[in-house]
C-alpha cells in the first residue's frame, strides 16, 4: 500500500501542468454547478417573493358570501332590524390578527381587509372601499406585525402619496374617477353616504390600477364602516402567502382533506401548500371560507417548477461538458505515460491495479479542484442572487455532499474512455515502440 501511494505521489509531481489543468476543469464545472444548485435550493422563496408583487393568492370571505359577487356587492344588507353582527356576510375586523397565528404564519407575507360601501359624488355614484393602508398589529405572542394594502398592490402607480390609517378623512382616488371629478393630490371633495350623511374627504393620492378600482375611492376601514353603518366589520381579506407548488397530494387534500390517511394528512398540513394554508386560516377564524386565487397560485407553481427544471438542465449540461474536457485530458495523460504503464504491466501489475492508480490520481486532483470550485461557486451564487433577486442566497448544507458526488461522477465519467484505452494497452507493443 505504501508503494501504491508513492507511485501516485510521484505521478502527480511529474505531470504538474496536466494535473493543474484537470483540477481547473473540474473546479470550473463544480463552481458553476454549485452556484446553480445553491440558487435552485433557494430559488423557491426568491421567486415566490418576486411573484408576491403581483397580488394576493388567497381571498378570505364570509361563509354566507357569494364568491362571484362578494367583491362587487355593497354594504346594504342591514334591513328589518337585523344587527350587523348577526349577518353572516361579514368578517370581524378584530379577528384578522389570527391570520398571523397559524402554523405557517411566517409564510404570510401580507394581508389587508376590504369593505365596500356605496357613496354619491358630484359626478354620480361611486364605490368607497375601506382597507388597511399601513396597520401595525400586536399579536398575543408579543410579536408586532406590519401589514397593509400597498404591498399587495405594488404594481399600482400612485401620484401623490398613499393613504394613512391615522388619517380617517384622507383617501386615494382612482384615476378614472379623479379625472371625472377634476381631482388631484391635495384636493377636497364631498360625498353623501347612507349611514353617515355628508362627508368631506381629502385626496392624498391618485392611483392607476389598470382595473375597475380606477373608478373607486379607497379610504380607511373606519371610514367605510361609518359610511356603511357596519362598525368593526369587513367583507373580504386578501392574503399574500409564500407557498409550495401543488402536487397530487395537495390537490386531493384541497378536494377532501378528510379523505387523506393520517400520514398523508400530517405531510399535507405541515407543508406550505396553498390549500393547507387556506385550511389553517379557516380553522382559526370561524365562519370564513378561504379560496385560493388559482390563476396566481398555479402561475407561481408553474414558474417555479420551470425555473428549477432549467437550473437542473444547465447543471447537468455543465457537468457533461466538464466530463468531456476531463476525458480528453486524462486520455492524453495516459498516452504520455504509456511506456510507464506498459512497464508496470510487464512487471506483473494487473489492469485493476493500474486502473485504481490512475483513478486515485485523478480523484486526488479532482477533489483539490472541486474544493476550490465549491468555494468559487458559493461566491458566484451570491452574485447571481444579488443580481437577479436583489438579495444574497442562503448557503444550503445539502450542496456540500452534492458537490462531492459531482466531483466523483465527473471524474469517473471523464476517465472511462481513458481507462478503456488503458485496458487495451499491451506491454510488448509499448515497450518495443509500436
Amino acid at each position: 500500500m505504501g508503494m501504491f501511494f508513492k507511485m501516485a505521489a510521484g505521478a502527480l509531481g511529474r505531470q504538474k501542468s496536466k494535473h493543474i489543468l484537470i483540477a481547473f476543469t473540474v473546479g470550473l464545472g463544480v463552481s458553476l454547478a454549485t452556484a446553480m444548485l445553491g440558487v435552485m435550493f433557494d430559488v423557491g422563496d426568491k421567486v415566490n417573493k418576486e411573484l408576491k408583487t403581483y397580488g394576493a393568492n388567497l381571498t378570505v370571505i364570509p361563509r354566507g358570501a357569494s364568491m362571484a359577487g362578494e367583491k362587487y356587492e355593497f354594504a346594504e344588507r342591514q334591513e328589518g332590524g337585523d344587527s350587523a353582527e348577526s349577518d353572516d356576510h361579514y368578517i370581524r375586523e378584530d379577528e384578522l390578527f389570527k391570520i398571523k397565528m397559524i402554523f405557517w404564519a411566517y409564510n404570510i407575507v401580507d394581508f389587508a381587509p376590504f369593505l365596500n360601501a356605496r357613496v354619491e359624488t358630484s359626478g354620480g355614484p361611486a364605490v368607497l372601499s375601506g382597507t388597511w393602508f399601513d396597520r401595525r398589529l400586536e399579536l398575543p405572542s408579543g410579536d408586532v406585525v406590519e401589514t397593509g394594502m400597498m404591498p399587495l398592490k405594488s404594481w399600482w402607480t400612485v401620484e401623490g402619496r398613499a393613504g394613512d390609517d391615522s388619517d380617517p378623512e384622507g383617501v386615494m382616488v382612482g384615476k378614472a374617477l379623479a379625472s371625472r371629478l377634476g381631482l388631484g393630490p391635495g384636493s377636497s371633495f364631498g360625498v353623501d353616504t347612507e349611514k353617515a350623511g355628508r362627508k368631506t374627504l381629502s385626496v392624498r393620492g391618485v392611483f392607476e390600477s389598470g382595473g375597475e378600482e380606477d373608478g373607486w375611492i379607497i379610504g380607511t376601514t373606519a371610514l367605510a364602516q361609518e359610511a356603511a353603518g357596519l362598525p368593526g366589520l369587513v367583507q373580504r381579506v386578501e392574503v399574500s402567502a409564500l407557498t409550495t407548488p401543488e402536487n397530487d397530494l395537495a390537490r386531493r387534500a384541497a378536494m377532501n382533506p378528510d379523505g387523506l390517511s393520517r400520514a398523508e394528512w400530517d405531510t399535507w398540513y405541515c407543508t406550505a401548500y396553498i390549500s393547507s394554508i387556506a385550511y389553517q386560516i379557516e380553522e382559526i377564524i370561524p365562519g370564513v371560507r378561504v379560496k385560493p386565487v388559482m390563476r396566481v397560485a398555479e402561475s407561481e407553481g408553474a414558474i417555479l417548477e420551470k425555473t428549477q427544471l432549467m437550473i437542473i438542465l444547465l447543471t447537468l449540461l455543465t457537468l457533461f461538458c466538464s466530463a468531456l474536457a476531463i476525458s480528453n485530458l486524462v486520455t492524453a495523460n495516459i498516452m504520455e505515460r504509456s511506456v510507464e504503464i506498459g512497464l508496470m504491466k510487464a512487471l506483473g501489475a494487473g489492469n485493476l491495479a493500474v486502473s485504481l492508480l490512475i483513478l486515485s490520481e485523478m480523484l486526488i486532483v479532482a477533489f483539490a479542484g472541486g474544493a476550490a470550485g465549491y468555494l468559487c461557486g458559493l461566491g458566484l451564487a451570491q452574485f447571481i442572487g444579488k443580481a437577479v433577486f436583489g438579495q444574497l442566497v442562503s448557503v444550503k448544507t445539502a450542496v456540500i455532499p452534492l458537490s462531492c458526488l459531482m466531483v466523483v461522477a465527473v471524474t469517473l465519467l471523464g476517465s472511462l474512455p481513458a481507462l478503456r484505452a488503458l485496458l487495451r494497452l499491451k506491454p510488448t507493443e509499448v515497450l518495443h515502440g509500436r
